[in-house]
């Protein structure tokens, strides 16, 4: 039995390399990067970055659960960013590049939460506290056609030098 697509979202700073982590994973049926979280309507690239629409840059994920679970997306995600930082990433600073799990549902909610307190209990980071917001998912604001797959789009499959 087929099961229906589920999706997820993601901020974790700028949502170039977090997208291209995301489309490299199996049961991921499609991406697309956006802003969402804030109170802006239908924001340009260059409103978000201004902090003023209060929208992070994220990542939709669209996924076939019998494939790759929610669980296996919360685990690339910790892995693809320092949740530790608040607002910024990197040399990317601002409200816009924060990082948030945006749930869909109750059971998606749970389980990031579980995640988030297994991660900190773990104290795999250190001694440092996780920044990372959990927060119900809202309108989702697709970005401009030039940002989606932006590095498959420039011949590279991630933001990682090699």
């Amino acid at each position: 039995m087929e099961s229906s697509p589920s999706r997820a979202t993601f901020a974790a700073g700028c949502f170039w390399g977090v997208e291209a982590a995301f489309r490299q994973v199996k049961g991921v049926l499609s991406t697309r990067v956006g802003y969402t979280g804030g109170h802006t309507r239908n924001p340009t690239y260059e409103e978000v970055c201004s902090g003023r629409t209060g929208h992070a840059e994220a990542v939709e994920v669209t996924f076939d659960p019998s494939i790759v679970s929610f669980g296996e997306l919360l685990n690339l995600f910790w892995s693809i960013h320092d949740p530790t930082q608040k607002n910024r990433q990197g040399p990317d600073i601002g409200t816009n590049y924060r990082s948030v799990i945006f749930y869909n549902d109750e059971e998606q909610r749970k389980e990031a939460e579980d995640s988030k307190k297994r991660l900190e209990l773990g104290k795999t980071l250190g001694v440092r506290s996780i920044a990372t917001e959990i927060a119900p998912a809202e309108t989702f604001w697709p970005a401009e056609e030039y940002h989606q797959q932006y590095y498959e789009r420039q011949g590279r499959r991630s933001c990682r030098i090699s």
